[in-house]
């Protein structure tokens, strides 16, 4: 492998978790790394081979930023950046980049969306793996893009934020999905033409695929470069559509013809159906028409919980309702009021709505908090 970025040193901005994954891969890759973070404990012990900046702004020589994901455009690092001519780049980016470098680069298969990335994520990485495939989970889900590619794995399901896609102006996926796209992050994007924007990077590969249930991700995959575009659906599809036909999980994109029934998706909500379509997309544009079947029977996906087990750690109350997520945006909220028979729920209104320009559920006025590091 040759030495990225010409041998100039690179600053990585952020000792969180990819930041850190980041920092690693650079290093093995023989860059020379500095390592940034506001928090000075965070620098007191860094991998080997990283060295600890901590003089603020942009080290001389260094000609490329790692920034960490939730780092606004408008920040002042990236600020004084632009003003030097330095390029900033996520850890995804960089990921993308050293993956170029390899003899045989993986293929990504890139999930986004307001909603429901990392069931979809976790469902398509489950698809490719009963399929046969060396494939892995990564990404916004936990798992750093720069640490899967380092493991040699053959596809990469990633889920990528808005945030990281923003910081990822190179990645071309092997298929793309966006999968909705509702009001979110607007103060960090800007507006809401911005954060599309940032979502429709997902399908600037070969294949993209889009949820054409949502008319924004139904505009976004209209407008989408790609050579082969594809719609998902609840109902029945068209042409180069998926969707359900008779209560059957049915391709009309990829010549698969019937799929699955749609009640042996677990659990049966009709959003598991879609995101089950989205699932079989990926893996179908990646492997061809018979990848679901590899194994008698096809495969049935049952989508994990959301999260599980994830508590409020200060104020003590539960953030869940049965494993399903808290309500953090608006469209969630209507949904998670009920909990299943017998269980007993404290729902907590208000607070503030993540850049919405809509009033909270509470009916404060919309506010934006600069701080707000979300991942969606």
């Amino acid at each position: 492998m040759s030495r990225p970025f010409g041998g100039d040193p690179v600053l990585v901005a952020g000792a969180g978790v990819s930041g850190l994954a980041a920092a690693t891969a650079l290093v093995d890759a023989g860059a020379r790394v500095l390592l940034s973070d506001d928090r000075a404990d965070a620098l007191a012990a860094l991998p080997d081979g990283v060295e600890p900046w901590r003089g603020g702004g942009i080290p001389e020589g260094v000609r490329t930023v790692v920034t960490s994901p939730g780092r606004r455009p408008d920040h002042p690092l990236v600020a004084e950046a632009t003003g030097l001519g330095v390029e900033v780049i996520g850890e995804p980016e960089l990921a993308w980049r050293l993956g170029a470098l390899r003899d045989t680069p993986p293929s990504w298969l890139v999930v986004t969306g307001t909603n429901g990335k990392t069931t979809t994520t976790e469902m398509l990485a489950a698809i490719l793996a009963r399929a046969g495939v060396d494939a892995v989970a990564c990404g916004n889900i936990g798992h750093p893009v720069v640490t899967a590619v380092a493991e040699g794995h053959a596809v990469l399901a990633v889920e990528l934020s808005s945030f990281q896609l923003h910081w990822s102006p190179s990645v071309r996926p092997a298929a793309g999905v966006v999968l909705n796209v509702a009001e979110d992050h607007l103060d960090w994007h800007g507006g809401t033409d911005a954060y599309a924007a940032a979502k429709a990077r997902a399908l600037l590969g070969d294949v993209a695929v889009g949820g054409v249930d949502d008319p924004v991700a139904a505009r976004l995959l209209g407008e989408s470069p790609a050579p082969r575009r594809v719609g998902v659906t609840l109902g029945p599809p068209g042409p180069d559509q998926l969707g359900v036909a008779d209560g059957v999980l049915t391709d009309r994109a990829f010549g698969g013809g019937a799929l699955l029934a749609a009640d042996a998706v677990v659990p049966g909500a009709a959003r598991d159906h879609r995101r089950a379509r989205r699932g079989r997309a990926g893996p179908r544009a990646r492997c061809g028409p018979g990848a679901h079947r590899r194994r008698p029977g096809g495969v049935h996906p049952r989508p994990a919980p959301q999260r599980p087990g994830r508590r409020a750690r200060r104020c003590h109350l539960p953030r869940r309702l049965q494993g399903d997520q808290p309500a953090r945006r608006r469209g969630r909220a209507g949904r998670r009021r009920r909990p299943a028979a017998g269980a007993r729920a404290v729902w907590v209104v208000g607070g503030l709505l993540k850049g919405s320009t809509r009033p909270s559920s509470a009916g404060s006025p919309p506010r934006t908090p600069s701080g707000w590091r979300g991942s969606s």
